[in-house]
This record gives C-alpha cells, sequence and structure tokens, in this order.
C-alpha cells in the first residue's frame, strides 16, 4: 500500500518545480503547461512602436539563468523612453520555465 502512495506523491512534487523559480512575479500558475502574458507596469510616456525583451529560463527550479531585467529589456531594442512593461511566462510540466520582460517605448 505506502509503494502506491509513493508515484502520486513523487508527481505531486515535481509538477511546478520550475516555476517556483518565477513566483511573485506575476505569473500565471497550471500543472501541465502555461503560455500567458501578463501586464506589469505602465508609465505617463506616450506608447512607442520599438519593443525590447530580456528572459530567463529554471530549469526543475534548480538551475536558472538569464537576465530578464527591465534595463536590459529596454537596451536590447535602444528603448530611451519605456511606456509600458509587461511581461510572458512559459512553463512545461513543472520541467522548464522561462519568464520574460517586454518592455515597449521610444528611442
Amino acid at each position: 500500500m505506502n509503494k502506491l502512495l509513493v508515484v502520486p506523491v513523487v508527481i505531486a512534487a515535481l509538477t511546478g518545480c520550475a516555476s517556483f523559480a518565477f513566483s511573485g512575479q506575476g505569473t500565471a500558475v497550471g500543472g501541465l503547461y502555461v503560455a500567458a502574458e501578463t501586464p506589469f507596469a505602465v508609465t505617463n510616456n506616450d506608447v512607442g512602436k520599438k519593443k525590447g525583451e530580456a528572459c530567463a529560463t529554471s530549469i526543475l527550479g534548480l538551475v536558472t539563468t538569464g537576465d530578464a531585467s527591465i534595463r536590459s529589456a529596454a537596451d536590447a531594442a535602444g528603448i530611451k523612453n519605456i511606456s509600458a512593461v509587461d511581461s510572458n511566462f512559459m512553463h512545461i510540466l513543472g520541467l522548464y520555465s522561462k519568464y520574460c520582460v517586454v518592455v515597449s517605448g521610444k528611442g
């Protein structure tokens, strides 16, 4: 009987591990797959046509790499006047997660 309980406990423990690396970032929650965009911030600056993106990735929540900062996203597109900041999050089976910051604005 105890052996039967091990499998569901292990599966529950592993589900969503990679997403823990980005918890608190306003990321969407899901067990099998998530691909979602969320608003983060907005300014009084006019909306620009430039968009820059900066990402960080995580494997099992154990190894997380990348620079998902607003500054890095703005620099990637040459944006000096930020009008909006959004984020997107992708998560697969608790094994792999990717969190990106998307900055809109003018150069």
